[in-house]
This record gives structure tokens, sequence and C-alpha cells, in this order.
């Protein structure tokens, strides 16, 4: 019998692709239709034409013609993000140079060397995937060294990256959670910084779609459920208001918005509430036609009528106009207490300023133009320049520090004088030393805040005044690290560590060398490197250092066995687990190599379930190889994975539990109820009594009422935890019974 492929979703024959490829060639064309100048209409049908060639025998994942994506690609550009005609040619070429025949040289040549230099830096951006995380981070360098050059770059980047979202569902499983991870590490907050609030959200509903689904799907149909209900209190909410702006003849318009379901999941977590008492599911929003001489004037006005109406939370107050955020963003918002106990947002904000905070950048520079402000972008792109510019050699921590230095929002501190500085969301004393000057960033001794004297570890306030104290005999330490946040101090310090680490280090090499001579070798860096891999470290300098401070004691050398002028290293012991912490693994069939599947009792290969999740077999993992360690298990929702699959996706296995009752899983529930008379032993006797599962550890602490148990127990898989959980909240006095997620288990 003849074996017959699986056929794709999409299929059309040759003669329909021509069709649908024009038909969306010709969609572009007319939502760019009022930016069309002479002249522009051909190059893009040039550029199109070189593609759509260029891609022809290309197929995306789901079958469909490649050129569908440069084209879509595109039209986000124009739509959502409101670039133009040369952004368009960027698009359309943004994949040929690095997937097909066409050289850089071919795109200058065919249309100049603006447009050539875009589509470099998007080519340079694309290498970033699926390297290990020093490249990786090397390349991102390069993609922020062409968006400080150009941020077109990296807009049309996100406009790929949000065609690559919408269209995931073709890809593998693991691919998913890989793109999606990046997405929520990099991308989004990428995305925030450049002002671009609507491509970030469907950004982070997207990738929550496939890294938690269960969590996505419940969310989305609650909030499809209470949709009647929150529409008819929007309309009661906003009718007082829409009369009095009417008598105040105020050309507002007024709605109401859902919130994401992104970062409704975020509030809950942080909150620790169910969707239920979420009060911020919506938002109102007033939108002002204004004249830009009044917008402020008028805004504080629609405030005043809204707080006349309902009362406002004073500590709710967000006011960026008078300091708009470094993304452009403008707006006044105030929490109200509305009818029925409800506190309700309200953002408030002009025509000019909705666009900006939809279309972020783009915006920005259409309004920028004739104004002699320099733009807040202008200022954060100059010092992403200046970190990207130092030559700190380690560049895997850049990542890390590129997020918590500019992807973060930012606050505004001022020098004596009444300069201000802008500084990222938990910025220290020592942060606001380095942004003045390295040179006295390095020499801090202390601070003084609003004229009150501080350590340097003490954390700013948006408003502060900052004086810094410094002496000439102050070193930088190690424990400097654990307090900046910035990149420029981060870089700085490390500097400063690594000359006194060298001074030190040279001391640790003399003993070193001593040593080998003892034992007939020389200090060759054959055995220079055997000693680094034994000790498990990462460079000679940590090797040099560590022996220089003692923490390396070298009798360890009778240990190892010379052959001629070489040393070779003892064979380790092989250790055999005890616990049932860890789960043992066996490959499936050939085709699908690349999935594990463990929890069998078969005995190939131990691995490591993550303390940082405490995964059970049912919950949804992927495999991380690490370093020494084998093959390590988390959850997908686990707070590390994002960073993990993002930074190094190369390492990530996909694994999957086979069905096993013979081996129990250490995990942990947290109770909160109402404290009451023989409470412990009615949870108990539920646990190990009706349901047989065995308790490892217990503690429960009552206090003013209320009781808190914290449970180690043993399960076999996620659904007999499930059904635990929900037979304790059948418990009478039960207020919520939650999984612990984090290596905070108990005991």
């Amino acid at each position: 019998m003849e074996t017959v492929a699986q056929i794709p979703k999409y299929h059309l024959n040759e003669e329909e692709e021509k069709k649908l490829i024009l038909r969306e060639y010709r969609s572009l064309l007319r939502v760019l239709k009022a930016k069309l100048k002479p002249g522009d209409k051909n190059n893009i049908r040039n550029a199109f034409e070189m593609a759509a060639e260029a891609h022809k025998t290309m197929r995306r994942k789901s079958g469909e013609p490649y050129i569908l994506h440069p084209i879509a690609v595109a039209k986000i550009c124009v739509e959502e993000i409101g670039l133009g005609v040369r952004s368009t040619i960027c698009s359309l070429m943004h994949d040929t140079v690095e997937d097909t025949d066409i050289t850089l040289e071919d795109v200058e040549r065919e249309f100049g060397s603006e447009i050539g230099r875009i589509v470099d830096g998007l080519t340079k951006i694309s290498n970033v995937i699926d390297v290990n995380a020093s490249q990786q981070a090397e390349n991102f360098k390069k993609i922020l060294l062409t968006l400080t050059d150009d941020p077109r770059v990296i807009l049309i980047k996100l406009a790929d990256r949000l065609h690559n979202m919408r269209t995931l569902d073709s890809m593998k499983r693991e691919k998913q959670l890989k793109i999606s991870s990046e997405t929520i590490y990099v991308y989004a907050p990428l995305a925030h910084r450049m002002g671009l609030y609507n491509i970030k959200t469907e950004m982070e509903d997207l990738a929550m779609k496939y890294m938690e689904p269960d969590t996505y799907k419940e969310i989305a149909r609650k909030l499809a459920e209470t949709k009647k209900e929150r529409t008819r209190y929007i309309n009661e909410f906003i009718k007082p208001l829409k009369e009095k702006l009417k008598k105040a003849k105020i050309n507002a318009e007024i709605y109401g918005r859902p919130k994401s379901i992104h970062s409704i999941w975020n509030k809950m977590k942080k909150k620790k509430v169910d969707f239920e008492e979420v009060y911020d599911l919506f938002a109102i929003r007033a939108i002002l036609d204004s004249e830009p001489e009044k917008e402020k004037e008028e805004c504080w006005k629609v405030y005043s009528l809204i707080t006349d109406e309902y009362t406002p939370a004073p500590e709710r107050l967000r006011d960026w106009l008078s300091n708009p955020k470094s993304n452009g963003y403008e707006a006044l918002h105030t929490t109200v207490m509305g009818p029925q106990g409800k506190w309700v947002e309200v953002q408030i904000r002009t025509k000019r300023m909705n666009e900006i905070a939809e279309k972020g950048l783009a915006a920005h520079y259409k309004y920028k133009e004739g104004t002699n402000d320099e733009s807040r972008f202008d200022k954060w792109f100059h010092q992403i320049r200046e970190v990207i510019g130092s030559p700190d050699a380690d560049s895997v921590d850049f990542l890390q520090d590129f997020k918590t230095s500019f992807l973060a929002e930012e606050i505004y501190v001022y020098t004596p004088k009444g300069d201000v500085k802008m500084l990222p969301i938990g910025s220290t004393a020592l942060d606001f030393a380095f942004a003045i000057h390295s040179a006295i960033g390095v020499k801090t001794i202390g601070a003084k805040v609003n004229h009150k004297l501080v350590p340097i570890s003490h954390k700013l306030q948006s408003g502060d005044q900052v004086e810094i104290i410094t002496s000439n005999k102050q070193k930088p330490s190690e424990d400097w690290l654990g307090f900046v946040v910035t990149s420029k101090a981060k870089g700085r310090i490390r500097d400063a560590l690594k000359e006194e680490k060298k001074a030190v280090a040279d001391e640790g090499k003399y003993t070193l060398q001593r040593k080998l001579e003892g034992i007939g070798v020389p200090m060759s860096q054959h055995n220079i490197d055997e000693l680094v891999q034994w000790y498990k470290l990462s460079s000679n300098l940590d090797l040099f250092y560590l022996v220089a401070v003692k923490n390396i004691d070298l009798k360890d050398l009778k240990e190892f066995k010379v052959v001629g002028d070489k040393i070779e290293p003892p064979k380790p012991v092989k250790l055999h687990p005890e616990k049932p912490d860890h789960v043992h693994t066996q490959h499936s069939n050939r085709k699908d190599a690349e999935l594990i599947i463990f929890g069998e009792s078969s005995d190939k290969i131990v691995y490591n379930l993550a303390n940082c999740c405490k995964p059970i077999p049912g919950d949804d993992v992927f495999g991380f190889v690490t370093t020494g360690k084998g093959l390590t298990i988390h959850r997908t929702n686990c707070p590390n994975a994002a960073k993990l699959m993002a930074n190094y996706g190369h390492r990530v296995v996909k694994t999957k539990w086979a069905k096993n009752k013979e081996i129990s899983f250490l995990t942990g529930i947290k109770i909160i109820g109402m404290d009451d008379v023989g409470v412990v032993s009615k949870i108990t006797n539920l646990i190990s009594g009706e349901l047989r599962i065995n308790i490892a550890a217990i503690t429960i602490e009552a206090k003013e009422g209320l009781f808190e148990g914290n449970i180690r127990l043993y399960v076999h898989d996620k659904e007999e935890l499930d059904d635990l959980v929900q037979s304790l909240l059948k418990l009478p006095g039960i207020e919520s019974v939650e999984r612990y997620d984090m290596e905070d288990i108990p005991g």
C-alpha cells in the first residue's frame, strides 16, 4: 500500500497562490496610499518582485508561500507602527540577504545605502536565535548598536516577531516555547520601551497562550462570561461623566477597554487573588480633542470633573503629563471608587498623546519636528551607546543587565544643582553616582538623599535630590554588584574588580607554579586547563585568584597522576541517587529521538527535578541541559523558564512524563483558613487517612483567628495533587490552598 504524506492545513494550487499573493500585496499598497510620493510605487513594486522571486521556492511551516510573511510584516509596520515607504521596502527585503542569493550589495545598488544599512541590521538580528549564550548576547549588542543608529531596525524586527507569534500554531511545541520565552524576555519589554503598548500586550498574551495554555484559556473564558455584566457597568460609570463633559463643552470621547489576559494573570499572581477578585479587568479611557497649547490644562480639567463625580485614591495618581516616560508616553492616570464599591482606573489623554501611546516611536518622531526638546528617546539611545561602547569582554551578563537597565520603567532623580537624571526603577545611590561619572562611582562612600545621610545601597524614589559623598580611599567590592541595577554601574564595577583580582591572582600564579614544579611538572597550559576543569572554574584567572586567597587547597595535587610533564586528574567516584526527588529516563522510538520520556523505572540516565519549581508528573515540562549535572526538568511556567529558554534555547530538550505509579514526587502546598478547633486533624485525616498521601513535613501557625499551614508531601502526579487541593477546599473554614511554585517549599 502506498504511504501518504500528511497533508498540511494549507492547500492551494499554483494559480490560487498567485492570486492570494497579489491580493495581499494590493492590500499593503492600500494601507500605504496616504504616504506614497511619486516614484515610491515603482520602488515598492521592485522590492516586492525581487523578494517574491528570491523566496519563490520557500515555504513557511504552515505550507504557505514564504513571501506572505514579508508582506505581512510590512503591513504591520505601516498599519500598527505607523512607518512609511522606506520601512516597507526594508520589511519586504528583510529575510532576503540571509535566506536567499540576494546580497547586501544588491540591496544597496537597487535601493540606496540607507535601506541597505537597515536590512543589514535586520540580518544581524536574526542571527540572535539558536546560538550559545555569549554569542547571542554579542549579537544582541550589534542589534542595539544598529537600533541607536536607526530605530527602524528594531521596529521592523518587532513587526517580524509579532507576525511570527501570530502564526506560531504550525510550529513544533518546543519551538513554540522557545520563541514565546524569547518574546516575553526581550521583545515584549523592547516593544514597551518603544512605546508600542498594543504590540507589547499582544506579544505577552500570545506568549502566555503557548507557555501557559490552561491558565490562558481559563481567563479568556471568564472574560467572555463576564463581558455583558462588564459592559453594563462601564455604561453606568460613563453616563454621568459624559453629561459633565458636555456641560463643560469639552470635546472628548470616553469608553472602557478590557485589560489584557497577561496583565490580569500578573495581577492574580502578584496580589495572590482569584480572577473574581481582580478589580481592574478594564480601564476607562478619556481621549480629548485639544489644541497643543491647551492639552495639559484640559486634561487636568477632565480629571477634576471625574473626581467630582467619583472619589479618587490619592496614592494612585500618576502624572505623566509633567514628566512623560522616556518612551514618550504622556497621560494622567487615576483610580476612583465607582458604583457598587468597585475601584476603576481612568486614563486621560489627548488624541496626540493617544497616537504616541499606540504608535510609540514612529508617532513620537512625527510630532517632534519643529520642537527643540532633546527627545527622551535620544537620551535613552545615548545611554545605550555608552554602555555598548565599553569593551567589556563578558557579554553573558549583558542581556540580563540590558533588561534591568533599559527595559524597566524609570524614575527621575535630581542633582544638587537641579539637573534631572533618568534611572531605572530600583536604582540606588550608587547607580546615581555612576550615572554622573564613573570616576565618582568608584569612590562613592555614601550619599545625602533630600539632605539626609544614607548608605550607597539606598534605593531612590522619583523626585529625590541626591548628593554623592566620595573618598579617595574607597575601592569597589564584589557586593556592590548585588545592589546596582544599571548596566553602566555594573560594567564599571566589574572592570574595577577585574583589575583588583588580576593583582591578587599574580601571587596565586606564582604559588601554583612552585607547587607544580614541586611535583615535577611545568606550569603549562595543559596542566592549568586540567586544574581549571577539576575545580569546575571558568577561567585561569579564577584559579590563580582562589589559590592566592587560599580558597583552593593545593594538597589535592597529590591525587593527580603525573605522566611525563603532564598531570591527569583522579577518576571521580560514581554516586548513586538515594532520593525519589530524581527521575529516570528512557528514550522513545527513533523518529522522535529528541523527545525524552521519563518517570519510567528503567535506570539509564539520572535526571534532576529543578528545585525552583518542583515539577511532578502531569506538569507541562521541558528539559534543560546543565553543565556538569546532565538534564534538569523545569515546569514551563517556572519563574526561571523564560530566562533559560530565551538565553540558552539550544540547551532545551523536549520532555514528557511517562505514566508511572511507582515513584512519588515531593511537592508542597500552603493552606490558609479560619483557626478552628480540630482544623489540623481534619486536614491530616483527609490527606493521610482518606487520600492515603504520604506527608513529609507539616507546620501550622495560627495568628489573630487565621491559620497558615505549610505541608510537604509526596504525590504520584499532578492529577493526584489537583484532587487533593479540591478536597481540601471543600473542608469548612478553608479559604485558599495553593501549590508552592518556588524553591520556598518550607522545611
